[in-house]
């Protein structure tokens, strides 16, 4: 697989989110399959893993652990911090620098790891400075428990203030077809200031892949009930928009999870969206997107398609969490 700077870091040009093996999206997948997703990636190319404390509360920290610690000079470890106590057992932003570096200890035995490459602020805990946040990480890059800082779902103008504290190597935020709130501003302060800008739900949590699109089949715990564009008219609306995608998907000779991430990484090559799956063959299907091409003319085309987007990205209480820029009608 091409590769791509993460910060200090080279990685494959897709990465792999590891959040589905653990929760998010109805029962995660048994043990076996977890494995197989993990370890064909591996060998698929991708050397950048992306997990979180908060994903199952520490399930999906121990599992990428476990499967993945045999291996740990082999890639590069993202995960995160700011969604949990100090435990990293109970959910609740908390941005506190004593919170922030009990929680690292945790995910490094959970990891089991001596550091983690890229660590992110999961959320900024809007009670606490963000140049507070940023230091108590600076401190965990100097005690060497840490390699990189990253934030996750922050404005511009958030961004330039942490970096102003400590140098920031990638901003996390969701992107893709139908999500391009980062093209308000984010995208331009990265490029501005050197930051890597990582993409996560780059096929519309599976959306735009074609899964998804019957809310009756969701199960218990997945957070698609809740999302705005899952409902409804905007339901009715979107499905034509993913009728487009799969047309230009056929025209492209890719599916259209390809040309999701295909389109992410033409965007520019300081962008690595990090997609999910819980199915080995979707891993696989996902990793040969590096390899495709998109026309001009396509990529065009999947720009307007994209803008007719129907939803907000969450429901209101969950948007108030997050600190980007909003497109109109959010």
């Amino acid at each position: 697989m091409q590769k791509r700077r993460v910060g200090p870091f080279e990685t494959s040009a897709i990465g792999l989110g590891c959040m589905s093996l653990s929760h998010a999206y109805g029962s995660p997948p048994s043990r076996d399959v977890a494995e197989r997703v993990l370890l064909g990636a591996l060998d698929a190319g991708h050397t950048f893993f992306d997990t979180a404390a908060v994903y199952g509360l520490g399930h999906n920290e121990t599992l990428v652990g476990e499967v993945l610690g045999p291996h740990r000079d082999k890639f590069v470890l993202a995960s995160k911090c700011g969604i949990t106590d100090a435990t990293g057992t109970q959910r609740g932003i908390d941005g506190r620098p004593e919170t922030i570096k009990a929680v690292c200890d945790v995910s490094l035995r959970r990891l089991k790891t001596d550091r983690i490459d890229l660590y992110y602020l999961h959320r900024w805990d809007k009670r606490v400075p963000i140049e507070d946040s940023v230091g108590a990480l600076a401190d965990l890059v100097q005690a060497g428990k840490i390699r990189a800082i990253g934030l996750s779902e922050v404005s511009a103008p958030t961004l330039r203030r942490a970096h102003a504290t400590h140098p920031i190597a990638a901003l996390q935020t969701e992107y893709s077809p139908w999500t391009r709130n980062p093209e308000i501003a984010a995208l331009d302060a990265c490029r501005e200031l050197g930051v890597t800008f990582v993409a996560f739900s780059p096929v519309g949590r599976g959306f735009l892949a074609g899964g998804g699109h019957d809310p009756a089949k969701f199960e218990d715990g997945d957070i698609r009930k809740a999302m705005p564009r899952f409902q409804g008219e905007a339901l009715a609306s979107n499905l034509r928009l993913y009728e487009a995608f799969a047309a230009f998907a056929r025209h492209s000779s890719c599916t259209p999870a390809q040309l999701c991430l295909a389109w992410l990484l033409q965007k520019g090559d300081d962008i690595v969206p990090i997609p999910g799956t819980t199915n080995p063959d979707h891993m696989a299907e996902n990793a040969a997107a590096a390899s495709v091409t998109l026309s001009d003319d396509v990529m065009a085309r999947i720009d307007a398609a994209g803008r007719t987007v129907m939803g907000s990205r969450y429901p209101e209480h969950l948007q108030a969490s997050v600190d980007t820029e909003r497109m109109p009608g959010e």
